[in-house]
């Protein structure tokens, strides 16, 4: 069902919804299960609704046909929202968009350390006014893009990845409220663990994963560099090429 200008202006405005971003390629998902997942259970805990997955599937189908590898964003909102009484949210529409693909092996990226605690963080809301902030004071200041440390001095994620390190022979994926991406729970296999700020020096290899790009070298953390080409990196780069996708 196409979504019209008025409704669009309502989604600009109210900023309420939820969203997945996932890579097609071949007419295929790497965890399109769990992204599917993702959308249903959000759009209950946002709307109270439920949401037809066969029906997103199609619109998605129909939105990459004739398409090689695209990017594409799944957008969740209710174009009737009223500010003053959102409580009565619950006929959510669905906005289907697409992007070119980027580079499967994207240049490792340099990032610093901010206090920011995200709100909501199971759900992956529209709203981000705060992350694109944060990514964009960091660019000033010759970074790519911030990395999060809550108020009890756990590292969380980035604002639209996760992040994980590697110690020794061991991958560390860090135990903090944060928003589980799919890319991240298809590679996870090690129990998550607590990772503090001070303990980033203590890591040979850092890493982001997220479903545009897959996994990603960091370069640095503030001022500590880490070994962006460590075989770890590279296996699990691998392995998750590894995974099949799944058709829509």
């Amino acid at each position: 069902m196409t979504v019209t200008d008025g409704e669009l202006r309502a989604l600009a405005l109210t900023n309420y919804g939820h969203f997945t971003t996932f890579r097609v390629e071949g007419g295929g998902v790497r965890g399109l299960a769990l992204h599917l997942e993702r959308l249903a259970r959000d759009c209950r805990a946002l709307f109270g609704a439920g949401l037809d997955l066969d029906a997103v599937r199609d619109q998605v189908r129909r939105e990459v046909a004739g398409q090689d590898a695209v990017t594409v964003r799944v957008t969740v909102f209710d174009p009737d929202l009223d500010i003053g009484h959102p409580v009565r949210a619950g006929r959510p529409r669905v906005l289907v968009t697409r992007r070119a693909a980027g580079p499967a092996a994207a240049a490792p990226l340099r990032v610093r350390t901010v206090a920011y605690e995200r709100d909501a963080p199971g759900i992956k809301s529209v709203g981000l006014f705060p992350v694109l902030r944060l990514r964009r004071a960091a660019q000033e200041d010759g970074y790519d893009d911030a990395l999060f440390v809550g108020r009890d001095g756990l590292v969380s994620e980035g604002g639209t990845w996760n992040v994980g390190f590697v110690r020794g022979n061991s991958v560390i994926w860090p135990r903090a409220e944060q928003l589980a991406g799919v890319t991240m729970r298809l590679l996870r296999r090690e129990d998550p663990v607590p990772v503090r700020r001070a303990e980033l020096t203590g890591m040979d290899a850092a890493f982001a994963t997220n479903a545009a790009s897959g996994v990603r070298a960091l370069a640095a953390i503030d001022d500590v560099t880490y070994d962006a080409g460590h075989p770890i990196i590279g296996a699990l780069a691998a392995a998750y090429l590894r995974i099949p996708p799944e058709a829509l």
